[in-house]
């Protein structure tokens, strides 16, 4: 049995609201005290998420060019790329507690995620 149960529509619910978060999110928390970087990769990666979202082959997306797979496996590199960010550019405090526990929510549906949506159930009187 499978512990994967994130579908495809609902990550992209997900998606779309990480995207606005990551926007928002350091300037309402006061990011930026040990680097200005901490403020422009977290808007940069919502932003990203968004043409990505795009371009998901995923009920939102819209090109639908990019399989959910590849989705998947370039939103846990940002979910790695989040947790080495506060060593490699020195973040500190609030900078890199935020980075860690977006790496860490990044992964977690990830790793909870379907690669395909599945298919509709018939309802409970159809299947007796």
């Amino acid at each position: 049995m499978s512990i994967r149960f994130i579908t495809p529509n609902q990550h992209g619910v997900i998606d779309f609201a990480v995207a606005a978060a990551l926007v928002v999110a350091p300037f309402v928390l006061g990011l930026g005290a040990s680097s200005p970087w901490a403020i422009w990769i977290s808007v940069a990666t919502g932003l990203v998420i968004v043409v990505q979202s795009l371009l998901t082959d995923y009920r939102f997306g819209l090109a639908r060019i990019l399989p959910f797979w590849a989705h998947l496996a370039m939103d846990g590199a940002v979910g790695v790329a989040y947790a080495l960010v506060p060593v490699f550019l020195g973040f500190s405090g609030i900078d890199a507690i935020y980075y860690w526990v977006n790496a860490a929510a990044v992964l977690t549906v990830v790793s909870l995620g379907l690669t395909h949506q599945p298919a509709p159930r018939a309802p409970a009187y159809a299947r007796a």
